[in-house]
């Protein structure tokens, strides 16, 4: 097979990531940065400077740069890497660590300051069309589905972030999704860790928690996502989602596919329009909320 080499572009991340601020967060304010050009068909490496970015946030920024349009994306594997698949008993790795050289040079080179990346919303057509979550919560803009999962938001982490604000969500108030609330899992082995008990959120398990807000859970499968399925959009349909693309026509003929993260689709279900979790009235605390990816005891 022959290709062009694909030209070289870097994105390196510094600064501390806010308050509900997640991967998706991240590579909306990337992609609405790139604008229209979006990344030209380079090969884009990321650098998680400061190591703010758990592996789930990673994977939905590289995943998400077919999006932008880019031949690949890709996070060297690091100390968090490793770690990452140390807690999940995979102690040794066939493959040796690659790192760019000494001499590596790029076409572009630009750095994105994580402390300005705040919970967003991508509105139709373009997962770069993104504004501000708790701007788009003063437009009331109602739905009629709330999708969460897919290849991009679809690890157990991402489901434990919108577990954990359901589970808020029943502190303050509101016990059940205000609409049709639907979870694609992203592999069968995820589907299967869901229903085990999770210390974060007190022993019960996410899909437990998920169910109790009126969810429904799916098989692992793309669905909607490309507009196939009983979960595709009809004409005139709204869906807020954690999927990756929302282009015209994309998740149902004449449907309108709204972009955020885990965590935004979940505050969204509850408050019956789209908004942040701050909008649902939780308050940041990082012991609950804080990272999901941090090792977890296991039945």
């Amino acid at each position: 097979m022959y290709f062009t080499v694909p030209k070289q572009r870097r994105v390196v991340f510094r600064g501390t990531l806010q308050p509900w601020a997640s991967g998706k967060d991240v590579v909306l304010t990337v992609l609405r940065r790139w604008g229209a050009k979006q990344a030209q068909g380079m090969s884009v490496e990321f650098v998680d400077a400061d190591g703010q970015l758990p592996v789930s946030y990673r994977n939905t920024i590289a995943n998400m740069m077919a999006e932008a349009e880019a031949m690949n994306g890709i996070f060297a594997a690091d100390d968090l890497t490793y770690a990452w698949y140390r807690a999940k008993g995979k102690g040794e790795l066939p493959y040796p660590r690659i790192a760019p050289g000494a001499d590596a040079r790029y076409e572009i080179d630009e750095v994105v300051d994580l402390s300005e990346v705040r919970p967003l919303v991508a509105k139709p057509f373009s997962p770069g069309n993104a504004f501000p979550a708790e701007e788009v919560a003063k437009e009331r803009i109602a739905f009629d589905k709330a999708l969460i999962g897919s290849c991009t938001n679809g690890g157990y982490d991402d489901l434990l972030e919108a577990a954990l604000v359901l589970r808020g969500a029943r502190a303050h108030g509101r016990s059940e999704s205000t609409t049709e609330l639907v979870i694609f899992p992203g592999s069968g082995e995820v589907k299967r860790d869901i229903e085990k008990p999770d210390a974060r959120l007190d022993g019960k398990s996410i899909a437990s928690v998920l169910r109790d807000a009126g969810g429904e859970i799916r098989e692992s499968w793309c669905g909607p996502c490309f507009g196939q399925g009983p979960d595709a959009l009809k004409p005139g349909q709204r869906a807020i989602t954690s999927f990756n693309r929302n282009w015209a026509n994309r998740m149902g003929v004449g449907g309108e596919g709204y972009l955020a993260s885990p965590a935004v689709v979940a505050a969204s279900a509850m408050l019956g329009y789209m908004g942040s979790p701050t909008d649902l009235g939780l308050e940041w605390d990082p012991e609950v909320f804080g990272d999901v990816s941090s090792p977890r005891p296991r039945p």
